[in-house]
């Protein structure tokens, strides 16, 4: 067993197992870069990582602190055109998981990036969409990795930046989305997945110490919670280790 961990470390580990070596990965910057460069680095070292900006299979040896950080190119296979990685990429499907992050989410996985507030009054203007709902439309499956509170977890979002699962049963066939949508959000309490009736997001694991009125509390609405909660098994040392190599936090 392993102690002293962050619930950021927990989140991102959990994260990272979510991914295989099997797996072609679009990949965001922040705490979707760092799972997915944990990943490599631990038990998916076959994991096939992308970037918005044209790089392919790359493999940094730092975290890239954008998408044009030189890293990426610098140790990628090939680095092609934007336009390619959209249209001969992730367009048609060729892509296994898209690994996004969100300012706000709501219960069918629907994702803002863009405003906090009125669209045109803004209280904060967020960094935008990018190529976040073409990722959210097209790859195969979503990920979704991020810290979970009342602010994040809302009724309804600000603005859909990203089409998660729409209102519900049916939405993703009728705009004529390709991928299956988000099919599993990782947050520092636990894992959720979309219900395979409603599509609503229920809590069906939770991290060591923490329990479901817990990610009730921080979630702003009643969130459906799964009979057969299970809990997230610790990080190992070795996974820990990696991370904190990875951050500059130092060893374990």
């Amino acid at each position: 067993m392993t102690t002293g961990y962050t619930s950021d470390e927990i989140m991102t580990v959990a994260a990272a197992r979510a991914l295989t070596s099997e797996t072609a990965c679009f990949v965001g910057i922040g705490l979707p870069s760092t799972a997915a460069n944990l990943a490599v680095r631990t038990h998916a070292p076959g994991l096939w990582m992308i970037y918005e900006s044209g790089t392919l299979g790359t493999r940094p040896d730092t975290l890239p602190l954008s998408i044009g950080d030189g890293v990426l190119a610098e140790t990628a296979d090939t680095v092609v055109s934007v336009p390619e990685v959209f249209n001969y990429w992730l367009q048609p499907g060729r892509i296994d998981v898209g690994f996004l992050g969100a300012a706000q989410i709501d219960r069918y996985a629907n994702i803002n990036t863009t405003v906090i507030g009125d669209y045109a009054d803004p209280a904060v203007r967020l960094p935008g969409a990018g190529g976040a709902p073409e990722i959210a439309a097209s790859c195969r499956e979503v990920v979704v990795i991020v810290r979970q509170s009342r602010r994040t977890f809302v009724e309804k979002i600000d603005f859909v930046t990203s089409v998660g699962h729409g209102s519900g049963p049916g939405d993703r066939e009728r705009l004529g989305l390709r991928g299956a949508g988000p099919t599993r959000v990782i947050t520092d309490l636990g894992v959720l997945q979309p219900d395979p009736a409603t599509r609503e997001l229920t809590l069906v694991q939770v991290h060591p110490g923490v329990t479901a009125e817990d990610a009730r509390a921080a979630t702003g609405w009643d969130l459906a919670v799964a009979p057969d909660l299970a809990t997230t098994p610790e990080p190992t040392s070795e996974e820990l280790a990696v991370l904190r190599s990875l951050t500059g936090r130092g060893g374990v």
